[in-house]
C-alpha cells in the first residue's frame, strides 16, 4: 500500500497539530525529516527539517508494524498548532512521495490488516459522530469490541455443537453418552434466544445511535415556535401573531440528559386555501406520523386525535395568561413548566431505549436475523442437516463481523469517517 499521511487533529489553529503517517517506509520518512528514530512508542523532541530548512520542533513517535492502529509502520509528528506549519510539513511530505490519505483510510487499513473487524469499525465511526453521553457509551462498547466478543462467544457455542454432532455421526457405534444430541439442541435453542434478544433490542439501540425525533404539533398560534425558541435559548424559529407563519419544518437538535433528540417545529394544523400553507400542513402531518413521539400543543389542552399515539404528551400553552391550569401546562414567556415537560419527555423516551442491545445498524440486524431464522426449526432433524444449519449460522455471524461479504459496505462506511482517522 502507498505511504499515506494526514492531519489527525482537527484543522485550524490550536496548541498542537498531529500528522500521522502509515505504510511501508514510514520509518524511513521519519528518519529523513526528524533524524534518528526513537524507540517504539516513546515520544522524543526532534527538529523537523526538510533538507537544510528547519520546519518546526515537534514530538515524534514511532510504532513498528504489528503494534500500531493500522497494523503498518506508523509515525506521528506532534507539531505546533499553526495552520501554516501543518501546510508546510504536509507539502514537504508530499514532495517526498507521501500521499494524502482519503477519508477513513487509516481505519480501513486497520480493518484490512485484521486489527479491527467491521462491527468495531462501525462502532468507531459512531464514536467519532457521537453527540450525547448515551451515544458515546453505545459506540464505545462496539468500538472496543463489545459486539465482536459476543459474536465470538456465539461462534464458540456453534463450534461446540458442531463437534458434538461430528462425534455422534463418526462414532455412532462407540460408547458415546446418550445426552450428546440433547446438549446440541440446548445450545441451538440458547443461541436462537440470544439472537432474538438482540433483534428485539435493535430499535432501541438504533434510536440511541441516531437519536429520536419529536414533532411539536398543534393549531396555528399554539406556541410551537415559541417553545422551540425557549428550549434553544435563541431565535431558531420565526414567531409572530399572524397565523400560518411557520410553513416548513424547522429542526432543533438537543442533548436531553444524554439522549439525542431532534425537535420538529411544524406548520399549524388547519384547513387552508393558501397553497403554500397547505403544503406545509401536509408536511407537518406526514413528519408527525413518522416521529417517535409528538407534543400536542394548544391553549386549551386539546389534541389532534388523528395524530395521537400512545406515549404522546398533551401540552397546554400560554399558562401565564390562564387563570387556572391543569395537566402539563407551560409558558414560553416565563419558562414555567418547560423543565417539567422536558423531564417528562426524557422519561418517556428513556423507557424506549431501556432494552437496547449492541446491534444498532441495519447491516448487523440483517446478519443476525439470518442467523436466527436458520435455527428456527432444529428439533428432530438428522445430524447431517443440523451440521449444515450450524455452518450457515456461522456464515451469517462472519458476515456480521465483515469476515465475508463486506465489500459492498466498505466504501459507504469509510466515506463517513474524517480524514486522518
Amino acid at each position: 500500500m502507498d505511504l499515506i499521511f494526514a492531519e489527525a487533529s482537527p484543522p485550524g489553529r490550536g496548541g498542537v497539530s498531529v500528522i500521522r503517517l502509515s505504510g511501508a517506509g514510514a520509518r524511513a520518512m521519519l528518519e529523513r525529516f526528524a533524524g534518528r528514530v526513537p524507540e517504539p512508542r516513546k515520544a522524543v523532541l526532534r527538529l523537523i527539517r526538510d533538507g537544510d530548512e528547519q520546519l518546526d520542533q515537534a514530538l515524534v513517535i514511532w510504532f513498528e508494524a504489528g503494534s500500531s492502529f493500522t497494523g503498518e509502520e506508523v509515525a506521528e509528528l506532534q507539531l505546533h498548532g499553526a495552520p501554516v506549519v501543518v501546510r508546510r510539513v504536509s507539502a514537504a511530505l508530499q514532495a517526498a512521495g507521501c500521499r494524502q490519505a482519503e477519508a477513513g483510510e487509516f481505519t480501513r487499513r486497520a480493518y484490512v490488516n485484521g486489527r479491527m473487524d467491521l462491527a468495531a469499525v462501525e462502532g468507531l465511526g459512531d464514536l467519532l459522530e457521537a453527540e450525547t453521553e448515551a451515544q458515546r457509551k453505545l459506540a464505545l462498547q462496539n468500538a472496543s469490541g463489545g459486539l465482536s466478543r459476543k459474536v465470538e462467544t456465539w461462534r464458540q457455542m456453534l463450534i461446540r455443537a458442531g463437534a458434538l454432532i461430528e462425534v455422534s455421526v463418526d462414532f455412532a457405534d462407540e460408547d458415546v453418552p446418550d445426552d450428546v444430541p440433547n446438549e446440541v439442541f440446548h445450545i441451538l435453542h440458547q443461541l436462537r434466544s440470544e439472537f432474538s434478544g438482540e433483534i428485539d433490542g435493535f430499535h432501541a439501540a438504533e434510536r440511541l445511535r441516531k437519536g429520536f425525533e419529536v414533532a411539536v404539533i398543534g393549531p396555528p398560534n399554539a406556541g410551537k415556535s415559541s417553545l422551540i425558541n425557549r428550549i434553544a435559548q435563541r431565535e431558531v424559529a420565526l414567531v409572530s401573531d399572524i397565523s400560518g407563519t411557520t410553513r416548513d419544518i424547522i429542526e432543533l437538535r438537543i442533548d436531553l440528559k444524554g439522549l439525542a433528540v431532534t425537535l420538529l417545529d411544524t406548520a399549524g394544523l388547519r384547513e387552508s386555501n393558501d397553497q403554500i400553507e397547505a403544503m406545509g400542513v401536509d408536511r407537518a402531518r406526514n413528519r408527525a406520523l413518522t416521529a417517535d413521539l409528538r407534543l400536542h400543543l394548544s391553549s386549551t389542552g386539546q389534541v389532534d386525535d388523528s395524530l395521537w399515539s400512545d406515549g404522546d404528551i398533551a401540552v397546554t400553552t400560554k399558562a401565564d395568561l390562564a387563570a387556572q391550569n391543569t395537566g402539563m401546562a407551560i409558558s414560553s414567556v416565563t419558562g414555567a413548566g418547560i423543565n417539567q415537560l422536558l423531564d417528562e419527555l426524557y422519561e418517556r423516551l428513556s423507557l424506549r431505549v431501556s432494552g437496547a442491545g449492541l446491534v444498532s445498524r441495519q447491516r448487523q440486524l440483517s446478519a443476525i436475523r439470518d442467523a436466527r431464522d436458520t435455527l428456527q426449526q432444529v428439533d428432530d432433524l438428522p445430524p447431517e442437516i443440523l451440521a449444515e444449519l450450524i455452518r450457515q449460522t456461522a456464515v451469517s455471524l462472519d458476515r456480521l463481523l465483515g469476515r465475508i461479504g463486506a465489500e459492498e459496505y466498505l466504501d459507504v462506511i469509510f466515506s463517513s469517517f474524517c480524514i486522518g482517522k
